[in-house]
């Protein structure tokens, strides 16, 4: 086996593919769709065709790669075996084995998506330089990924990580995704943060520019109208830090990571909403001066990549 890996991250509507060198280096990336009818069947053939194919293009062999990593939308045990990916269509499955057989046997790994997202920013990243790090992941849920000493954490069931549905919010009353009511997912993601802002405006009779942008609001509208001194969008953002703050106090009490990493689409506020969050984590956590570090994710959509083909070099 030579020193490229193969990084494949399956998404709902596509699968993003990378070559990659021992070193890090990417090589290549491109996309295909994720075709889901027929309970997904097609998708890890299409997957494999696609690997023999790019490869060939590069003129290197399948017995020139070392491995590949597969991350997939859902709880993966520590065998391999998936019991469902609802967004794929799968049912019980064990897509790493069926992967490899497909590929003339090259070592396959698979890992949940959130998991090899926080991987690939420890690898090439945000958290790059430290071994120990927790992702959240600010999208359109709340996601996130322990890693230690390299190597991400799933946990016996494989629910570690799951920041999201942490309970935050004990007077909550709507139910969140998952079940429960109060969970950080509710408030934190960005459709939590519209959600908080129409709540805001319904209860306060304060001007504000986001009244006049009416159900098209964008948790973008929220915080950019924040950063310009909006004092009601001001509210709701340190609303939102404050459940994130204390989330992450609680995480770090329990883990303790060299470094928070944030990504997801409303961590492109940026350094702005870092201090923010920065600010309520050291209200609750005032244990230890040696905080972790709390930055911003780096790779974007190319996180997931990343990580599933550093799985594959241990």
């Amino acid at each position: 086996m030579g020193d490229v890996c193969v990084g494949i991250d399956v998404g709902g509507t596509t699968v993003k593919l990378g070559v990659f060198e021992s070193s890090g280096q990417l090589l290549r990336k491109w996309e295909i769709p994720t075709r889901k009818e027929h309970g997904g069947s097609h998708i890890l053939p299409d997957v494999a065709a696609s690997v023999r194919r790019t490869l060939g293009e590069m003129k290197i062999a399948l017995t020139d790669v070392c491995g590949a990593g597969l991350g997939v939308p859902g709880p993966v045990a520590a065998d391999g075996y998936v019991p469902r990916c609802v967004n794929l269509g799968w049912g019980e499955c064990h897509p790493a084995r069926d992967l490899s057989l497909m590929l003339d046997g090259i070592p396959v790994k698979c890992a949940n998506d959130a998991n090899i997202a926080a991987l690939g920013e420890m690898w090439q990243g945000g958290g790059k330089g430290h071994n120990d790090i927790v992702m959240v992941t600010l999208g359109t849920g709340v996601g996130g990924g322990v890693v230690v000493d390299q190597k991400i954490v799933a946990g016996k069931h494989g629910l570690a990580g799951e920041i999201g549905h942490t309970h935050v919010r004990d007077d909550e009353t709507e139910y969140c995704n998952c079940g429960s009511r109060g969970c950080l997912e509710q408030v934190a993601s960005a459709t939590g943060i519209v959600h908080e802002a129409k709540v805001f405006l319904a209860s306060d009779g304060r001007e504000s520019v986001l009244r006049d942008i009416g159900d098209g609001m964008t948790a973008k509208d929220v915080i950019d109208a924040a950063k310009a001194g909006d004092e009601l969008a001001v509210e709701v953002v340190e609303c939102v830090c404050y459940y994130l703050g204390r989330a992450l106090a609680q995480i770090a009490l329990t883990v303790d990571p060299e470094i928070f990493v944030i990504g997801g689409g409303v961590s492109k506020a940026g350094q702005y909403l870092v201090d923010i969050i920065q600010k309520y984590y050291e209200e609750y956590e005032r244990l230890s001066e040696n905080r972790p570090l709390i930055g911003l994710a780096k790779l974007g959509n190319d996180a997931g990549i990343y990580g599933a083909a550093r799985m594959v070099l241990d």
